[in-house]
């Protein structure tokens, strides 16, 4: 209803008041049945008010052929089918983006509203540029610089680490790691992951930092991760690197059952109005878009049904037609035609935004100067409404606090064990090198040990006969999509039997891939492969890597290729070898696997082999109180202790607890009721 000039004056005047010469009144027109009396009506307000009147035109999708994905889309929002929509459905496909000549046409004798239009977009100067991330800074003591202090909390873990001495490598690590932070000002993103470990330590929470943090021997010497870097072959540009403009990225687990524990502290030491969870947007996928589209066409539920049981979960369905005569129906009927269409289109379309499993935020100022922010399902949290991507491109530091079951595990086992045999552990003093844990392992014995439990693991042990802690590393990444779909499983076991010969090319490549029989298997042994064979800085050897991952924009692939063959040829290469290389680095960025990430989940493999081998009943207890995790329940975990010669005792009310307990403990035995 077009409401009369007089009931809207006070209103207008006072945003006129407020705004000034910002302020204007928007007129949308589309071809409408009212168009001539809207903008005659607008005009006399505009008049009146004195706020001059602005074309606009209500825009929902940028060329009237999307018109019927909109009715869709509005069906699927109000719950009902397009045929129901009725007066809710626009009455033309008008809601597009014009031309300025179709503009002019539209507001022929008000150009004044379509000049006025460019004046304010010329006025909208506003750059994401402008949006700036700091870095808390409480964390540093007053009067101390963010990088002094993170230099002596480094050098103080250092020697923690080394009570024998700092072995150099290390130190030439450790002194390039901190001069690199030092210059990209990220000291404050440091000592604030170091803080969240700080804490977690004093409450006895058990943690672990992963992925590409693990190549960071600063990470290993502040407690942020447990994978030395003496025992490793890192690469630092690989988390951190001059050529990439964009913040590290730090993902640290806690135990399952705990991690409330650490969100509440960042709240309580920021402030709700300073941290905030990071989202992911959820767009539509096959099954979804099938489903969706469906029912607001108005096709009965059974035949939706029938249909999206046929289609792939994740993946594009390339063959929506064939999959419709599977299921009886004709795919050439103008129905079936506009579902499949309309399905195609839906697939990747934004669906809803989620709260991300454990990203947070923390600024210096107030998070909603910054990034646009909503309520969470949960009282006094905040979500952050961006895509959690979309941080990285303003630098913002982000750290997720992930939860990971076998930590609570793990922390449940050493209390168990200090309880009972007065032997205190932690995920360093574990012995190394066990030789009963490892005949264990290669007789895949793996029973609720971490990620090599899987029957596929399992499958993989007695072929790969892991016999050290690198074999675990290679494990853990080998039952991958990459090495898998990279043809890279079948040669490495052949060489790693004999049944092959290990050759190399190059002096060069037997450094960078001599620790995996010549096959790579990671992404930084092809970030290397660039390095040591072509020449690139390890900050152009990341960027590579990110490249390849985009390899469907040629564009963007091109310039690292030419760089690469003619570097490789430079060293001496043959270019059917550097194209070969090229290859192999390209399938890395979309499947590899960080070495990093690798080796910070194989010492957790150790320590629940170690766990289970020498303490049995204690590890059992450790995985029942810590269920819901891993592959198995609690009957087969129950079964399998027994197995072992663990004594499990019924349910007795005069001893019983709410948990499971270790009763007359003995090392590789005891009881379990």
């Amino acid at each position: 209803r077009l409401q009369r000039p007089g009931e809207l004056l006070p209103h207008l005047r006072e945003y006129r008041a407020l705004f000034g010469d910002r302020g204007y009144l928007l007129c949308e027109l589309y071809f409408g049945p009212n168009d001539r009396r809207r903008r005659e009506w607008l005009c006399e307000l505009s008049r009146r008010s004195r706020l001059p009147v602005l074309a606009a035109g209500d825009v929902y999708y940028h060329q009237p052929g999307r018109a019927a994905l909109a009715d869709v889309l509005a069906a699927i929002r109000l719950g009902t089918t397009v045929d129901q929509l009725g007066a809710r459905r626009f009455a033309n496909a008008q809601r597009c983006l014009k031309t300025p000549e179709e503009t002019a046409a539209l507001w022929h004798g008000s150009l004044d509203a379509v000049r006025r239009t460019e004046e304010v977009a010329d006025r909208c100067r506003f750059s994401l540029d402008e949006l700036r991330y700091e870095y808390p800074q409480e964390l540093s003591p007053d009067g101390e610089p963010p990088s002094d202090y993170l230099a002596r909390l480094t050098w103080e873990g250092a020697r923690r680490r080394y009570p024998q001495g700092i072995p150099e490598k290390v130190r030439r690590l450790l002194e390039h790691e901190l001069r690199l932070i030092r210059e990209l000002h990220y000291e404050a993103y440091f000592l604030t992951v170091w803080d969240l470990g700080r804490f977690a330590r004093s409450r006895g929470i058990l943690y672990q930092g992963r992925g590409s943090a693990a190549n960071s021997a600063v990470c290993y010497c502040l407690g942020i991760t447990a994978v030395d870097p003496d025992r490793m072959d890192l690469l630092f540009e690989r988390f951190v690197s001059r050529e990439r403009n964009e913040a590290p990225d730090i993902d640290i687990d806690f135990e399952h059952r705990r991690r409330e524990e650490i969100l509440q502290y960042i709240y309580q030491k920021y402030g709700r109005d300073r941290a905030g969870m990071t989202a992911e947007v959820i767009t539509y996928r096959p099954r979804s878009a099938v489903r969706e589209t469906g029912k607001a066409l108005g096709f009965p539920p059974a035949e939706i049904d029938r249909l999206a049981k046929r289609i792939e979960h994740f993946h594009h369905e390339p063959d929506l037609a064939g999959r419709l005569r599977e299921i009886g129906l004709d795919a050439d009927a103008p129905a079936a035609r506009r579902w499949i269409a309309l399905t195609q289109t839906l697939v990747g379309f934004p669906r809803h935004l989620s709260q991300h499993t454990g990203g947070m935020v923390m600024t210096r100022g107030p998070l909603c100067e910054l990034v646009p922010i909503e309520n969470a399902a949960m009282p006094q949290r905040t979500v952050i409404q961006w895509n959690k991507d979309d941080l990285d491109e303003l630098g913002i530091l982000k750290v997720d606090c992930l939860a990971l079951g076998m930590l609570t595990a793990v922390r449940r086992s050493f209390q168990l064990i200090d309880q009972h045999y007065g032997k205190r552990l932690t995920l360093a003093s574990i012995p190394e090198g066990d030789a009963g844990v490892y005949a264990m392992i290669r007789r895949a014995d793996t029973m609720g040990v971490f990620q090599i439990e899987s029957r596929a693991q399992m499958s993989m042990l007695p072929r790969l006969q892991p016999r050290c802690f690198y074999d675990l590393v290679i494990e853990v990444a080998i039952v991958r999509p990459g090495p898998i779909q990279g043809n890279m499983v079948h040669p490495y076991l052949r060489r790693r039997a004999g049944r092959e010969p290990v050759t190399y090319p190059h002096e060069t490549i037997r450094r960078v891939l001599g620790k995996t029989l010549g096959v790579p298997l990671f992404q930084e042994q092809a970030m290397r492969l660039a390095v040591e064979a072509a020449g690139f800085t390890p900050g152009e050897a990341d960027q590579l890597r990110r490249a390849m991952g985009a390899w469907r924009r040629p564009g963007l692939i091109d310039a690292f290729r030419k760089k690469l063959i003619d570097g490789m040829a430079a060293q001496g290469f043959d270019a059917d070898y550097a194209e070969a290389v090229f290859r192999q680095i390209r399938g890395f960025g979309d499947y590899g696997f960080p070495e990093s990430h690798a080796a910070s989940f194989a010492l957790l493999v150790y320590v629940s082999a170690w766990l289970k081998y020498h303490y049995q009943a204690a590890f059992t207890v450790g995985l029942l109180n810590s269920q819901p995790m891993g592959f198995y329940a609690p009957a087969q975990l129950i079964a399998d202790a027994r197995r072992h010669g663990v004594e499990v005792r019924p349910v007795d009310i005069n001893y019983s607890r709410w948990e499971t307990i270790l009763e007359d403990a003995a090392p590789r035995a005891g009881a379990a009721a």
